[in-house]
């Protein structure tokens, strides 16, 4: 049997731990979720480079399909393994859940939790508390190119970088949307939406995303539209992180900048995202990778992953649960129940069970 059925009832989860410290973190994320206490049904897929290794199943047929049918979200680990150099087990399970399900807006939280996990002078919470977002299956991830002349003086290789009107016009949208509908961590409205891009050099993508980005904006008007090339937002996400509320960018340059802005929060073991198509079945996934290096020795950050869960949640219509996980994490941080990378010294199973208790013990928020 490729999945292993929890029998619960409520919200159905399909939980994909993956490889490396997926495989440690997403247990610990999921023991936070149990303490919420919240109705969901957990069903276990083997998918990753175990699997992979032993019969040579990346996706099983029909695999997103039972996915997006059977299931209201997907919590996932990492994959990669260096047991498998090409990293083939990981592009046609992770990348093809992203673009066969069409999870077409990748989601990604910038927010501090406390001054000290950040490297910048003087910074405090609320100067780290904005969201990218990610066109999620387009660019150059779609895979298209080849290569002229391989292994010789003259080889030529070529890597296609596509952009349709109707992903980057949905991509905006939801961009706007989500500016619309969201607020910062102290109740504060958001209010702009940046358009990144580097148009100046990649004109004809450039021109696409400069012009749907003014008909677009035009259509929400108590929002204002800004825009940066994607080297000056780099920059300013150091010099001045307060300036930003939401910012919308193709998918290799969001890929790059959120890395950048993980580092805001405390490094990418402190990151959540999303994998988002409205009303359709959602994957949620820490930012981390599989980090082999570190795996099985129960020193990988598990905030990231638990941050994740919580994210579903508030996916799923869950905001006591969430109001709870958060206020668990941020008072870990404060005590320093943390993991070494984050200037802890408590083990990935120790500092998750210390939030989970504290979820348990907390009370409901109406």
């Amino acid at each position: 049997m490729w999945y292993v059925p929890c029998v619960s009832s409520g919200k159905r989860i399909a939980v994909i731990p993956g490889d490396g410290i997926g495989k440690e973190v997403i247990p610990q994320a999921v023991s936070v979720l149990k303490a919420t206490g919240a109705p969901l049904e957990l069903s276990y897929f083997d998918w990753g480079a175990d699997r992979y290794l032993a019969d040579g199943t990346t996706v099983p047929p029909n695999g997103f399909a039972t996915l997006a049918h059977n299931f209201d979200a997907i919590l996932v680990g990492a994959f990669g393994d260096p047991r498998i150099p090409s990293n083939v087990h990981a592009k046609e399970i992770l990348l093809g859940m992203r673009f066969k399900m069409d999870l077409y807006a990748n989601v990604r939280p910038v927010r501090l939790l406390d001054s000290s996990l950040c490297p910048l002078k003087r910074v405090e919470p609320r100067d780290v508390d904005f969201v990218v977002i990610r066109e999620n299956t387009e660019g150059v991830y779609v895979d298209a190119g080849g290569i002229f002349k391989h292994g010789t003086a003259d080889e030529v290789a070529i890597q296609e970088d596509v952009n349709t009107r109707k992903g980057v016009e949905r991509i905006i949208r939801f961009a706007f949307d989500y500016c619309v509908q969201n607020k910062k961590a102290d109740g504060t409205s958001l209010s702009r939406v940046l358009m990144c891009d580097k148009s100046n050099a990649m004109t004809y993508a450039g021109s696409l995303w400069q012009r749907v980005f003014k008909e677009v904006s035009a259509q929400y008007p108590q929002v204002k539209s800004e825009h940066m090339y994607v080297d000056a937002l780099c920059m300013q996400i150091v010099r001045d992180p307060r300036q930003f509320d939401v910012i919308v960018t193709n998918n290799m340059f969001g890929d790059i900048i959120t890395d950048l802005a993980a580092a805001l929060q405390g490094g990418l073991g402190m990151a959540a995202s999303a994998n988002i198509h409205p009303g359709k079945t959602s994957m949620f996934e820490p930012v981390h990778g599989s980090a082999p290096t570190i795996a099985s020795k129960n020193i990988a950050n598990p905030f990231g992953a638990i941050l994740t869960s919580a994210m579903m949640l508030s996916h799923l219509g869950f905001s006591s649960e969430v109001a709870r996980i958060e206020a668990a994490v941020v008072e870990a941080v404060r005590q320093k129940k943390l993991t070494q990378d984050v200037g802890g010294t408590l083990g990935t199973k120790e500092a998750a069970e210390w939030v989970a208790d504290l979820v348990r013990k907390a009370p409901s928020v109406a």
